[in-house]
């Protein structure tokens, strides 16, 4: 079955949920970056959020952009999201490689150790939003609560987890996102907070073959949930040769000059989707001429 994401209410309308299974792009992105375990779940799980967020969006053209820089050896990690749950996103270093915790599990917290979360909305105003938080605790899923609480000043709970396989494809990946309105009652975090407790962690409940709808009536169903619709979400890229092109074009006549005169066509690597774009000599020397129209 293919990735989605549901929206749904809960306590009259006090709590907002957000639940995602993301299987199938976790999947696509290790494939395409040839990522090592450990960075898996970490890029997973941050393209878990970002596509859960992104789903969060108001507007239709509104972009999402999640980073992590760090000291960890994983260095860092992008995601962006659109409003339709279209998400994209790489890790500075793919080929990390470290022990299991002490609880035996892929140590992403380990990976990326000290650091700092940037959240930029890209609203088609000005200027982008961006809030910024320290790393917590490296998890993502801690660090986007911590987020969510001192820059948004919105009380939530995130969860977020991906599977691996033996043979180190993906076999579970996806999370919720739980959110007080700011009219919610005060016992109502207390409740919710116990309730949370009661639950294991996101991928045994994955493990459980649950679906988003699943999970949300196992976190949510005492408090008189509500599915409100599904938003089909996927790893997409939007790069094309004529989008790179226009990179290419950026850089400047001087430069361009410089690439003709070594005699060699160029390659341009796209970072999300690690797509490869090969100009030879005579498209190089076409992109000139359109730089100087």
């Amino acid at each position: 079955m293919s990735d989605y994401i549901v929206r749904g209410t809960a306590a009259n309308n006090q709590i907002r949920v957000f639940a995602a299974t993301t299987k199938e792009l976790v999947e696509y992105a290790r494939k395409a970056h040839n990522t090592s375990p450990v960075a898996t779940a970490a890029l997973g799980r941050l393209l878990t959020a970002g596509a859960m967020m992104g789903s969060m969006c108001k507007g239709e053209k509104d972009l999402l952009t999640l980073q992590i820089q760090c000291s960890g050896p994983i260095q860092g990690l992008t995601v962006t999201a659109d409003a339709k749950a279209n998400v994209k996103g790489y890790v500075y270093n793919p080929n990390v490689m470290l022990p299991p915790s002490e609880q035996g599990k892929l140590d992403v917290g380990k990976a990326l150790d000290l650091g700092v979360l940037s959240v930029i909305k890209d609203m088609g105003l000005k200027e982008p939003y961006m809030g910024q938080t320290q790393l917590v605790s490296g998890e993502i899923a801690e660090d986007l609560t911590y987020y969510f609480a001192t820059s948004e000043q919105v009380p939530s709970a995130v969860a977020l987890g991906v599977l691996m396989e033996k043979d180190n494809t993906v076999k579970q990946a996806g999370g919720f996102i739980i959110q007080l309105m700011p009219f919610a009652e005060d016992t109502l975090a207390q409740r919710l907070e116990e309730k949370l407790k009661e639950i294991t962690s996101i991928t045994a409940l994955l493990e459980k073959n649950m679906t988003p709808e699943d999970i949300v009536k196992e976190v949510l169903g005492d408090f008189g949930v509500e599915i409100m619709d599904t938003v089909p979400t996927q790893f997409y890229c939007n790069c094309t040769k004529e989008r790179v092109e226009k990179a290419i074009i950026s850089v400047g006549s001087k430069e361009l000059r410089a690439m003709i005169d070594e005699n060699k066509p160029i390659e341009v690597n796209c970072h999300f989707c690690n797509k490869n774009y090969t100009f030879n000599i005579e498209e190089l020397k076409e992109i000139l001429r359109k730089s100087k129209k």
